[in-house]
C-alpha cells in the first residue's frame, strides 16, 4: 500500500489510530486504548513482542489515567516522565518509531503523537567471542545489539572528544549504522567519505556488516579485504586511538575499521599484554605460518615436476619412493588433496559439534590412511597439504584469501612452474602495492616505507618506542604517549631511541622524522 509522506495527525485519535493502522496494518501491530480521569480518550499504538508493554502501563498509561488530560504533548510529557520520548507530527514518522519498539502515544484534542522509548529487544549477553579468544586481556565482546555496543566503546573511551553519528541504510531494514571516530585524532576526509558511501547505499536491506563491509570498500570486487574486522571492544578502540574510524552496524558483533592494512591481521590482542620479545616471535611465527600455507604446495609441485633436484639428498629419496606408481599426477594430487581438505573444514564448520569432532577424526585419520594405502595419493603430499591447512588458521581473517590465493599459486606451479609462482606473487605483491584503502596502501608501512610504523608491524617495540600514532594513517593528533617525569630521573624510553634523558616532558610530536 503506498503512503503519503505528508499525512499529518489530527485532534482525533480515532483518525490517528486509522492512519497510523493503514501503514502499519499486520497483526503484530496493536492498539492499547485507556482514559483519562475526565474521560479524554487515549490510544497508544505498539509492535507486540518489542515492547515493552509492562512499562508502557507504569509510566505512561498510569499517569494520564489518573489526571485529567494534559492541555498538549509537552505537558503529557512532563506529566509521564520518560527518559527517552519526542513528538512526531506525521504517520510516516511515528510508523518508524513503532517498529522499532517504540509505541506512538495519542491523546483525543491534541493534534500529533508522543513517541515513547519502551523498546524491549531479547540481546545475547557479553561475552567472549568465540572467534577471538585470548589467554590474557579484556574478555568481552560485541554483541547484535548496536546500542549495547556503543555502550562498550563509550565505557573504554571517557573522553568528549569520541563522536558517533547514526544512520539508517536499508529501503525495508532501515538498519542502524553508526559511524565512531575521535575527533582531532582521526582524518576528517576519511570520516566525511564513509559518510558518503553510507548515504549513497540503496538497497533493501543490510542483514550484517558484511554488507556495509562491501559498500564502503575502494574495490568491492578485489580478492583481498578492504576494511579490519573485530569483535572486540578493546582491540575496536585501539585502533580508534591509532587515528581510524570504525562502523558498528545493528545486528551484527562483528565491527568495521578503516583505513584497513594487512598488517593488522598479523596483530594480536595479546601481543599488547605480554613482553615485546614474545610477540615479535609471535609474529614472526605467523608470517611463517602464511608463507608455509601460500607456497609450500605450490613449491612441492614445482619441484616435482620441474627442478626434482632442489630438493634436499635424503628427503628427495624419500619423495621418490612415495610418488612411484601413483595414478595421478603432481598438480592433481595435490588439487585433489586441498578440495578434499576444504570438504572437510565446510563440513565440520556446519554440522553439529560433536558430529564435526568425529567427522574431523574419520577425515584426517581414516581417509587419510586409506587412500595412502591404496596408492591413490602419497604420503608427502598429505603432510603437505595439512601443514598448509594449519598454518592458515594462525591468521583466521585471513584464511579465505589464503586459500584462494594458495589455490591459484598451485595451478601456475603445475603449469609453469617456479616461473610461474614468482611471476603471479610479483603480481600480487604489484596489487597490494598500488591499491589503495581511503588513501592508506594496504602493505603499508612498508610499501611505502614508514619506517617509524614498523615498530608495531611485524617487530613489537616496547610501549615507551610507541609515542606516536602511525603516520600512514595520516591522522590530525600524532603524539599519544607523552612521559611527565621529575627533574633529573631517567627517562625509560631514552636508551631505545639512543638519547639523554632530557629530565622534562617528552613530547614524540618534536621528534625528528624517520621515514
Amino acid at each position: 500500500m503506498e503512503t503519503r509522506s505528508d499525512a499529518r495527525f489530527t485532534e482525533s485519535v480515532q483518525e490517528n489510530v486509522k492512519q497510523l493502522k493503514d501503514i502499519l496494518p499486520a497483526e503484530d501491530v496493536l492498539v492499547f486504548r485507556f482514559e483519562t480521569k475526565d474521560g479524554r480518550r487515549c490510544a497508544a499504538v505498539y509492535a507486540d513482542g518489542i515492547t515493552d508493554k509492562e512499562l508502557l502501563g507504569q509510566l505512561a498509561a498510569r499517569p494520564l489515567s489518573s489526571e485529567e488530560a494534559p492541555a498538549s504533548l509537552a505537558a503529557a510529557e512532563r506529566r509521564i516522565l520518560f527518559p527517552e520520548s519526542k513528538e512526531a507530527e506525521d504517520a510516516e514518522e511515528a510508523a518508524k518509531e513503532v517498529l522499532a519498539g517504540n509505541p506512538a502515544l495519542f491523546i483525543d484534542g491534541i493534534a500529533g503523537a508522543l513517541v515513547l522509548g519502551t523498546k524491549k529487544v531479547s540481546l545475547r549477553a557479553v561475552a567472549e567471542p568465540q572467534t577471538a579468544i585470548a589467554v590474557k586481556g579484556p574478555r568481552e565482546g560485541f554483541i547484535e545489539d548496536v546500542k549495547t555496543n556503543m555502550s562498550l566503546v563509550r565505557r573504554r573511551l571517557k573522553t568528549p572528544a569520541l563522536r558517533f553519528k547514526t544512520v539508517n541504510v536499508g529501503r525495508l531494514s532501515g538498519t542502524a549504522v553508526c559511524i565512531v571516530w575521535l575527533e582531532g585524532t582521526a582524518d576528517g576526509e576519511v570520516v566525511r567519505r564513509i559518510e558518503n558511501r553510507l548515504a549513497a547505499v540503496d538497497t533493501d536491506g543490510v542483514p550484517d556488516s558484511s554488507y556495509v563491509a562491501k559498500f564502503l570498500a575502494e574495490r568491492p570486487l578485489s580478492l583481498f579485504k578492504q576494511a579490519g574486522t573485530t569483535e572486540k571492544p578493546d582491540i575496536f578502540c585501539a585502533k580508534l586511538l591509532e587515528g581510524r574510524a570504525g562502523v558498528l552496524v545493528d545486528g551484527s558483533p562483528i565491527a568495521l575499521t578503516l583505513p584497513y592494512m594487512l598488517a593488522e591481521d598479523f596483530q594480536s590482542s595479546q601481543d599488547y599484554f605480554v613482553s615485546p620479545y614474545r610477540a615479535t616471535v609471535s609474529r614472526l611465527l605467523r608470517l611463517l605460518a602464511v608463507a608455509l600455507s601460500l607456497f609450500l604446495p605450490a613449491l612441492y609441485v614445482a619441484a616435482q615436476l620441474f627442478k626434482l633436484q632442489l630438493l634436499p639428498f635424503g628427503l628427495l629419496m624419500t619423495v621418490s619412493g612415495g610418488i612411484q606408481d601413483l595414478p595421478l599426477s603432481p598438480s592433481l594430487e595435490m588439487f585433489f588433496l586441498l578440495v578434499v581438505l576444504e570438504i572437510l573444514i565446510e563440513a565440520s564448520i556446519r554440522m553439529p559439534k560433536y558430529v564435526a569432532l568425529a567427522l574431523s577424526v574419520i577425515g584426517a585419520l581414516v581417509l587419510g590412511d586409506t587412500a595412502v594405502k591404496a596408492g591413490l595419493v602419497s604420503s608427502p603430499a598429505i603432510i603437505i597439504v595439512a601443514l598448509s591447512g594449519i598454518s592458515a588458521y594462525t591468521v583466521p581473517d585471513l584464511t579465505g584469501t589464503l586459500s584462494l590465493v594458495r589455490l591459484a599459486l598451485l595451478l601456475t606451479a603445475g603449469s609453469i612452474g617456479m616461473y610461474g609462482v614468482i611471476l603471479l606473487t610479483a603480481l600480487i605483491l604489484y596489487y597490494l602495492v598500488t591499491a589503495d584503502s581511503y588513501g592508506v596502501p594496504p602493505l603499508a608501512p612498508f610499501a611505502p616505507l614508514v619506517r617509524r610504523d614498523l615498530r608495531d608491524t611485524v617487530y613489537k617495540a616496547g610501549v615507551f618506542s610507541l609515542r606516536e600514532r602511525p603516520a600512514a594513517l595520516r591522522g590530525k593528533n600524532r603524539t599519544r604517549l607523552r612521559i611527565r617525569q621529575e627533574s633529573g630521573a631517567e627517562d625509560p624510553g631514552a636508551k631505545m631511541r639512543g638519547r639523554p634523558a632530557s629530565g622534562t616532558e617528552t613530547d614524540a610530536g618534536k621528534e625528528e622524522e624517520d621515514g
